[in-house]
């Protein structure tokens, strides 16, 4: 079991439970700023790597692709 730091000061706690729930289990990515996202940990560190405004554009484009219904993102 891979243990990740909850108190992150970039994300809510709400936000990663939201996060680690839309990748358990994923085989089609979730595509953000280009680049594909298949894991929790890579989608986290992603975030993190963002600055705040970006971070929240990021995490909205996230939430409203794992509500779509899961296809493979057409080319």
């Amino acid at each position: 079991m891979t243990v990740t730091e909850e108190n992150d000061p970039h994300l809510t706690r709400a936000q990663n439970r939201f996060l680690r729930r839309i990748y358990n289990g994923r085989s089609v990515p979730i595509i953000v700023d280009g680049r594909p996202f298949v894991t929790y940990k890579q989608a986290i560190q992603y975030l993190r790597s963002l600055t705040p405004a970006e971070r929240e554009a990021a995490y909205a484009q996230m939430k409203d692709q794992a509500k779509s219904p899961r296809r493979a993102p057409e080319e």
